[in-house]
């Protein structure tokens, strides 16, 4: 049994990210595991200014929002799944804002799986790598990071 946590990047509830994320999460829940899915665009996540206060201070930040729940499920998680639209060949910004404050604590972010969700209005798939590239360049800077499957 794992851990698995799905960031829904999507700010459109019952939308085709979220749905997929939904669909992930069942068959997740089916294969015996713990799932938590959390839509990022319902949480308050304020952007990182680099100002680097949590890195300072423990990792505690300088914001009270709920990223600190969010990166504690991040830590915890045995599988990460980050899913987002393609806004102009890239991700969302609330799943951006999610990655980008994880720098408080991003060494504890470590081996982790990693499932990418990416859904889009084109339909030639390379509109996808740039978004690909970005959900990878996270997972670049995990150490001990997986890729185990993405679903375009």
């Amino acid at each position: 049994m794992k851990n698995v946590l799905i960031l829904s990047g999507s700010p459109r509830k019952g939308g085709n990210s979220d749905l997929i994320c939904d669909e992930f999460r069942r068959g997740a829940k089916e294969s015996g595991n713990n799932v938590t899915k959390i839509n990022v665009a319902n949480k308050k996540v304020a952007l990182c200014h680099a100002c680097y206060f949590c890195r300072e201070h423990g990792g505690e930040r300088a914001y009270k929002d709920d990223m600190a729940e969010i990166l504690q499920a991040m830590i915890d998680a045995d599988v990460l799944v980050l899913a987002s639209p393609v806004y102009f060949y890239s991700i969302d910004a609330q799943l951006k804002a999610v990655i980008d404050r994880t720098v408080a604590r991003w060494i504890e972010v470590k081996d982790k799986e990693f499932y990418y969700i990416m859904t889009a209005a084109d339909e030639d798939k390379a509109s996808m790598d740039t978004t690909l590239a970005c959900f990878r360049g996270y997972a670049d800077c995990v150490n001990g990071a997986k890729e185990m499957g993405k679903n375009v």
